[in-house]
């Protein structure tokens, strides 16, 4: 099934600032660029411009992604992934990074891939207040309650967290 691409409008704040494009046929984001250089010691996180200001329709928003290959290569992050891009905002569309790396520095130069975006179309919804909610197969079971991990050895008062490196229980 082939859909109607959806008309963003872009102001570039950089003349020289690439419009984001897909790299692949199939992508879902768009690479965004940095237009500053910077230097990130290890543990150091920093703003990075990305040159672009946009004006999504109304029931979309954008979200901004972290790249895969920095994050291998790198050990960069975003420290708010995704970054949530709502279509009323019209200033300039920024990257909060972080360097993982324990031992090495990250440069980032004028024009490198410091993320994606990503636009969806999102639901407008109403909240009704209950004393209760309906029952789930779920139900209150969250963050690692279906396991997976080595380390996991299930759940303590069934808050969801798991109990992790000890056999003493409620250690």
């Amino acid at each position: 099934m082939t859909r109607t691409p959806v008309d963003v409008l872009i102001r570039r704040l950089d003349p020289q600032v690439p419009i984001p494009a897909y790299a692949h046929p199939g992508d879902a984001g768009t690479d965004l660029v940095t237009t500053e250089p910077a230097e990130l010691a290890p543990g150091e996180r920093t703003v990075l411009p990305t040159g672009v200001a946009i004006a999504l329709p109304d029931g979309y928003a954008a979200f901004v992604h972290p790249r895969s290959g920095l994050a291998a290569r790198c050990g960069v992050a975003m420290v708010n992934a995704p970054g949530t891009i709502d279509a009323g905002y019209r200033g300039e569309i920024k990257v909060i990074v972080v360097n993982l790396d324990p031992r090495e520095s990250v440069r980032f130069e004028r024009y490198d891939r410091v993320a994606q975006l990503v636009v969806q179309q999102v639901e407008k919804v109403r909240f009704h207040e209950v004393a209760e909610l309906p029952g789930s197969a779920r139900a209150e079971g969250g963050l690692g309650s279906t396991g997976g991990h080595a380390a996991w050895t299930g759940t303590e008062g069934g808050n969801g967290y798991a109990s992790v490196g000890s056999d003493r229980e409620g250690q």
